[in-house]
C-alpha cells in the first residue's frame, strides 16, 4: 500500500509577499494622499470650476448649481479699471515725488497684471542681487562673522506681520514717523512726506522691502555653493594677474550660474504669488496693486468669487508663460554654456 503526502496549496497572489508589500506601501501614502487631495488638488480644480460659473455669497449653500457663464468672468476681469493699464480719472493725480520719471506713475494706471511682473521680476533681481552681495561679504573671514550671518537671517526668520508693522512706522506720514522725523531735523524736508501713499515711491518700497525681506534665503544658498568652489581656481587666476573683478567674472559667477539660476526660478514663482507683503503695507492702493490682492478684493470685498478665481487663472496663466520662457531661453542657454 502506498501513502502519498499531501501537497501544500499554492500561496494566492494576494497572500505573496509583493501583494502585502504593496498593499502597506498603499495604506502607509493614502493619509498624505487625501490631505493633498483635499488642500491642493480639489481646491486648484475647484477653482478652475467656479472661474466659468457665476458664484456669488448668497450662492455658496448651493455652488454646484450655479448657471455656467463661460468666459464672462474672465472678460468682466480684464475688461475691469484695476486690471488693465490705462490713464488715471480726472482728479487722481497725487503728489509727484520722483520728478520727470515720476509721471509715469502718476498720471498712468499700469494696472494689476503689469504692476505683478514688475514687481516680480525686480522684487527678484533685487533679491537676488542682495543675497549675492551679502554672500560675497559673509564668505569673507572677518572677526564677528557668525553673529552677523545670525543678524542677516533676522529679516527672513520675523513673522511677517511685525516686520510689516515696523516698516508702516518708519514710513508712517504723520512727523512723528521715523523717517520723517530724521529727514526734518535734518532739514531735508520741510513738510512729513507719505511715503506709502504716493503712487510710484510706494511700488519701489514694496519692491525693496520684497528684497530686503527674502534676500537671507538667496544669501545662504549662494553662501554654500561660495564655500564649496574649489579654491585653486582663484590660485591659478591670481597667479596669471585677474583683478578681483576679473577674479568674480570669469571664476565666482560661472560656479554660481546654477544656484542663480535655481534661486531666480523659486523667487520669481513665490513673488508672483505675494499677496501678505503688499497687503499689510498699502492694502493694495496707490499703484501696488497686485494679481493676488485684487483676486481677494473680487472674493472677499466684493463678494464675487466667479471673478476672482478668474483673476487666479489668469495669474496661473502669466506665472506659466513666463516660467516656460525662462526655462526654455535662460536655462537652456546655461546648460548650453
Amino acid at each position: 500500500m502506498t501513502s502519498t503526502t499531501p501537497t501544500a496549496p499554492k500561496r494566492s497572489r494576494w497572500n505573496s509577499l509583493s501583494a502585502r508589500e504593496a498593499r502597506l506601501a498603499w495604506m502607509l501614502i493614502l493619509p498624505t494622499a487625501v490631505i493633498v487631495f483635499g488642500l491642493v488638488i480639489f481646491p486648484a480644480i475647484f477653482s478652475v470650476w467656479i472661474s466659468f460659473h457665476e458664484v456669488g455669497l448668497q450662492d455658496l449653500n448651493n455652488v454646484f448649481h450655479t448657471p455656467f457663464v463661460g468666459l464672462e468672468n474672465f472678460k468682466d476681469v480684464i475688461n475691469d479699471f484695476a486690471f488693465k493699464p490705462g490713464p488715471l480719472p480726472a482728479g487722481w493725480d497725487e503728489a509727484n515725488l520722483l520728478g520727470k520719471f515720476g509721471l509715469v506713475f502718476t498720471k498712468w494706471n499700469w494696472g494689476a497684471a503689469i504692476t505683478t511682473v514688475v514687481y516680480a521680476f525686480a522684487g527678484t533681481i533685487v533679491t537676488v542681487t542682495m543675497g549675492l552681495g551679502a554672500a560675497l561679504l559673509l564668505n569673507e573671514p572677518f572677526k564677528g562673522r557668525g553673529m552677523v550671518r545670525a543678524v542677516f537671517l533676522f529679516p527672513y526668520i520675523a513673522p511677517i506681520v511685525s516686520v510689516a508693522f515696523v516698516w508702516r512706522w518708519m514710513l508712517d506720514p504723520r512727523p512723528s514717523g521715523v523717517i520723517n522725523d530724521l529727514l526734518l531735523r535734518a532739514g531735508a524736508i520741510d513738510l512729513p512726506m507719505a511715503y506709502l501713499a504716493t503712487r510710484g515711491l510706494a511700488l519701489l518700497l514694496v519692491i525693496f522691502f520684497e528684497g530686503w525681506r527674502y534676500f537671507p534665503f538667496a544669501m545662504l544658498m549662494i553662501l554654500a555653493r561660495l564655500q564649496a568652489i574649489d579654491r585653486s581656481l582663484y590660485e591659478a587666476a591670481e597667479v596669471d594677474g585677474a583683478s578681483t573683478w576679473q577674479r568674480f567674472r570669469h571664476v565666482t559667477l560661472p560656479e554660481l550660474r546654477y544656484v542663480l539660476g535655481a534661486i531666480f526660478l523659486l523667487r520669481l514663482m513665490w513673488t508672483f504669488n505675494k499677496f501678505d507683503d503688499i497687503f499689510l503695507l498699502t492694502g493694495g492702493g496707490f499703484g501696488t496693486k497686485v494679481l493676488p490682492v485684487l483676486t481677494y478684493e473680487f472674493s472677499f470685498r466684493l463678494r464675487n468669487f466667479g471673478q476672482g478665481a478668474a483673476t487666479a487663472m489668469i495669474l496661473l496663466a502669466l506665472l506659466v508663460l513666463f516660467l516656460a520662457l525662462y526655462i526654455g531661453v535662460v536655462m537652456k542657454n546655461v546648460e548650453d554654456d
